[in-house]
């Protein structure tokens, strides 16, 4: 995997994950565990062994990942795109969580709509869906300024934290993307 950085205005920037930045990230990890709902909103790789697993999951073609930066070069947060789906489909789900002291300060909005605009235009995805469990308010908040729709709700959804949990399934397509940004609303 390369290490292309994407920029995005002036207070974030993208980046593929590295295992140079290997213990960053896992002490970002550490002192952000609160804000993951004991694990069932996000499970981010918390240890060495997690953390080189993750990393050899991005060789598969059907993931993409990026670290979101602070403008000081610091880890903000995370954004995957998973489960990549080309022919008819060209979907994809998006996964991400923020980091601590840098959640709450625009750094995952302006990483996802950056995201959001590489994988429609550089990837030539149609859709892509974000599954929300309804109390990670935040999350919500996040998707829906970005021009997310709510599409429904799926009961029991993903297991996470060792309970199947029910979601609210969110998308966006290219063209509502794209209508967004030629009205001027990203």
């Amino acid at each position: 995997m390369g290490h292309r950085t994407v920029r995005n205005q002036t207070r974030s920037t993208l980046i593929e994950p590295t295992a140079e930045r290997m213990e960053e990230f896992l002490a970002a990890v550490k002192r952000s565990h609160s804000l993951y709902g004991k694990g069932r909103w996000a499970a981010p790789p918390a240890t060495a062994e997690a953390f080189r697993k993750n990393l050899g999951r991005l060789e598969d073609p059907r993931t993409l990942s990026f670290w979101v930066l602070t403008s000081g070069n610091e880890l903000a947060g995370v954004v995957n795109v998973n489960e990549i789906i080309r022919g008819v489909a060209q979907s994809a789900y998006l996964g991400y969580y923020a980091f601590v002291p840098h959640n709450g300060q625009g750094h995952m909005t302006r990483g996802l709509r950056a995201v959001i605009a590489e994988v429609f235009r550089r990837h030539n995805l149609h859709r892509l869906e974000a599954n929300i469990q309804p109390e990670n308010e935040a999350s919500r908040r996040l998707v829906q300024r970005l021009g997310f729709r709510m599409e429904g709700y799926s009961p029991r959804y993903l297991k996470l934290a060792g309970r199947w949990r029910d979601h609210e399934r969110w998308a966006i397509l290219a063209e509502e993307w794209i209508g967004r940004r030629k009205e001027g609303e990203e």
